[in-house]
């Protein structure tokens, strides 16, 4: 039990368990599929092609604060869509984590604490196939290339932290509360139209601003175009505050997990 007192014993004691179990999730999504891992290439693609065409040629969409088309606005997007895509996986799959897995449930020795681990190591490895198809439009269309994007995973470590604890706490509610399945999938979409990832937070009047600040995507999007896109350094005070709380969220979701765990046996 002691092993498995820590939410980080996923890295520790059972680092090769965890591994493999990520490792099943991602094989799994494309088994029997003709191109396999090629669609974790190709479905960013077609998304962007899709948001590309809605926003930026039907409805004329421009990104105020570039100055001389310094870059593409379907690039500017696909920033925003990389960054709620993994937020959305591990949002979307969280509640069904254990109800899913029920096998494991029935096996005294299986940790459970680990199962958030393979889920957001599996939505990890799609944003970074997401993040080379970026790469490669942003040569094509804009023609440039900063050095500052190899800060975009210390960007992106306070959504992993962040999302971990959410997972913990959505997936021993999910045990409970079939109906949060239910309201995750509204809620990614909301959290989608109520960030930065559509539109600066500047197109908005000063009196709406709140509900962008308030969006825990929008600080980590507007971070990532920062050393992604414009080449700066990214507020380390506030990535400071944000791990900070994000730290807090992943120790009381692992707590709140690990006290409802006793009942998830009779509950399934």
């Amino acid at each position: 039990m002691r092993s498995t007192a820590g939410p980080f014993s996923a890295l520790g004691s059972f680092r090769s368990l965890t591994l493999e179990l990520a490792k099943r999730d991602v094989l799994g999504r494309y088994r029997g599929a003709s191109f396999g891992l090629l669609w974790s290439l190709i479905s960013p693609f077609l998304m962007l092609m899709v948001y590309s065409f809605a926003f930026g040629f039907v409805m004329k969409s421009k990104w105020p604060q570039i100055a001389g088309e310094q870059a593409h606005y379907s690039i500017i997007l696909f920033v925003g869509l990389i960054v709620h895509g993994f937020f959305a996986e591990c949002l979307n799959r969280s509640p069904v984590l254990i109800t899913s897995n029920a096998n494991f449930v029935k096996r005294v020795i299986f940790p459970l604490e680990i199962l958030p681990w393979p889920m957001v190591m599996s939505a990890l490895f799609h944003t970074f196939m997401n993040f080379l198809v970026f790469l490669a439009l942003h040569l094509i269309l804009d023609h440039t290339m900063t050095w500052m994007i190899i800060l975009l995973p210390v960007v992106l470590l306070p959504l992993v932290l962040l999302m971990l604890g959410v997972s913990w706490l959505l997936a021993a509610l999910g045990v409970y509360l079939r109906d949060i399945s239910q309201i995750t999938g509204v809620l990614a979409t909301a959290m989608l139209f109520l960030s930065t990832a559509m539109f600066p937070i500047t197109a908005l009047p000063p009196q709406y601003r709140w509900l962008l600040i308030m969006n825990p995507l929008s600080f980590i999007i507007d971070q990532a175009r920062e050393v992604a896109l414009w080449g700066h350094f990214p507020d380390w005070i506030g990535l400071g505050i944000y791990t900070v709380c994000a730290l807090v969220v992943l120790y009381l979701g692992h707590a709140a997990f690990r006290l409802t765990r006793r009942g998830f046996a009779d509950v399934i």
